[in-house]
């Protein structure tokens, strides 16, 4: 019963001894530790407040598009993300229902009057829409 004893005793020092070496060799300490509210993970605070008084691309993508006489004019079908990171077009369903027949077409977002929480295209219409070229996303 003593060497049974003993030997777990051994044992858990063996297992102490190694862990305790394993901190050391990695060269960890508490002054490597990131500080509650030093660390810089994402965005800064200034930034997260921008973020959080702008627009999820969720709530803008399947809303309608209107003119500046209030005519729905399309639906938002996708968001396009420029090289830079800047948002620079809207893709616009115009006319079929529910996507089938639908005419989509890139508008830049400069020309959008507002794009949240109502998107605005001042001096269009679905005539004009559906004259523009057709969009095609690029393959590959």
């Amino acid at each position: 019963m003593k060497t049974n004893f003993a030997s777990a005793a051994r044992r858990s020092t063996l297992v102490l001894a190694l862990t305790a070496g394993g901190f050391v060799a990695s060269g960890a300490t508490a002054q490597d530790a990131p500080i509650a509210g030093k660390a810089t993970l994402g965005v800064t605070v200034t930034e997260a407040q921008l973020v959080a008084t702008g627009w999820r691309a969720s709530k803008i993508i399947h809303t309608d598009v209107y003119n500046e006489k209030n005519e729905k004019i399309g639906r938002v079908d996708d968001l396009i993300v420029a090289p830079d990171g800047s948002l620079s077009a809207a893709i616009i369903d115009v006319g079929g229902f529910l996507g089938m027949a639908a005419h989509r077409v890139a508008i830049p977002i400069q020309q959008f009057k507002q794009i949240a929480p109502k998107a605005i295209v001042v001096g269009a219409n679905k005539d004009a829409l559906k004259k523009l070229p057709e969009f095609e996303y690029a393959k590959g």
